[in-house]
């Protein structure tokens, strides 16, 4: 029995078992949920893709095969354009636990952003606590504000309401209306960083649930049905670019995290302009099927996107082989 199992009480280890009979997890493996291979079972596809999926390097290193697979930069940002680049920031956690974006990642994002012409890059996100101690915290702790800052990007400020600007979204079943960040509603380009890993409402929280980071009252979402609004939020703004975050994946105890045993090494990266479709392949690395996520289920039938992944073009890729 690995080491994982050792550290866990008796009620984790019946809980864990439980768990494992249901979804197929081998106890004994060295990914603890599904397996990344299910992105890359088919011969890469001809043509533009839907979505790029890269396994087996390093974050930055994936992330410059993703892009370029995807057609660079420069097609999303143009010369002179403002980019705002939504990482997860939510938690004042070193890399090592899966609960914040890779800082190498985010750096490279900011460097591609720049490389396509770009006049300013910001990037920010609102901490799961509004106070300003608690969010300077989250983003030192990250990793993510010197990252973001040494390739020259401004780390904007997300804990004062200030910042944010009251909007309703049409059509919307629960979250009606909201108040989002102005760098949101001003920026030309949005660019979404999420980090997959476990959610004890959710199941999971990944490029959809990120955007909850854009947002003054985060609770909200809560007060009411969490993963109808969700998908609400997404009939307002959806990203120009969705980058998962699959290198550290967070299998339990979300969304903060607590060790490093509770993280599975899955080195895989997936970019789509799809937010849903990004979602569901996230869901397939993690080791669940897309329709038993209630919010990509909800924005698949939003028309948000598309969670079928049998019917968009992905591009895969191995690195080093």
């Amino acid at each position: 029995m690995p080491v994982i199992m050792n550290k866990l009480n008796s009620k984790e280890r019946r809980e864990f078992l439980k768990k494992s009979l249901a979804t197929g997890v081998a106890v004994g493996g060295s990914l603890l949920w599904g397996s990344p291979e299910v992105l890359f079972a088919k011969v890469s596809a001809s043509g533009a893709p839907d979505l790029v999926a890269v396994k087996n390097g390093e974050p930055d290193a994936m992330f410059n095969q993703a892009i370029t697979m995807m057609g660079g930069m420069k097609k999303f940002v143009k010369k002179g354009q403002t980019v705002l680049v939504k990482p997860n920031i939510s938690y004042a956690r070193k890399p090592e636990i899966g609960a914040t974006t890779n800082p190498l990642l985010v750096k490279s994002i900011v460097a591609h952003c720049f490389g396509a012409g770009a006049k300013k890059v910001y990037v920010f996100d609102n901490a799961a606590s509004t106070s300003y101690g608690m969010a300077q915290k989250c983003y030192k702790k990250s990793g993510i504000e010197e990252a973001a800052k040494s390739a020259g990007a401004l780390v904007a400020p997300g804990h004062d309401e200030k910042y944010y600007q009251k909007v309703t979204i049409p059509g919307a079943k629960s979250l009606v209306s909201t108040e989002v960040h102005e760098l949101v509603l001003e920026a030309d380009v949005f660019i979404n960083v999420p980090i997959l890993k476990n959610h004890h409402y959710t199941h999971q929280s990944i490029a959809m649930k990120n955007l909850m980071g854009v947002v003054w009252d985060r609770m909200k979402y809560h007060y009411s049905d969490l993963e109808q609004s969700i998908a609400d939020f997404c009939l307002l703004k959806t990203p120009d670019l969705n980058i998962v975050d699959a290198y550290r994946v967070m299998w339990r105890f979300g969304p903060q995290g607590s060790t490093p045993e509770n993280v599975a090494l899955k080195k895989t990266l997936l970019i789509s302009k799809d937010i849903v479709a990004v979602d569901a392949a996230a869901s397939k690395v993690y080791g669940m099927e897309p329709g038993k996520v209630r919010h990509i289920q909800l924005g698949h039938d939003l028309n948000i996107g598309n969670m079928n992944l049998n019917e968009l073009n992905i591009k895969r890729h191995v690195m080093g082989g």
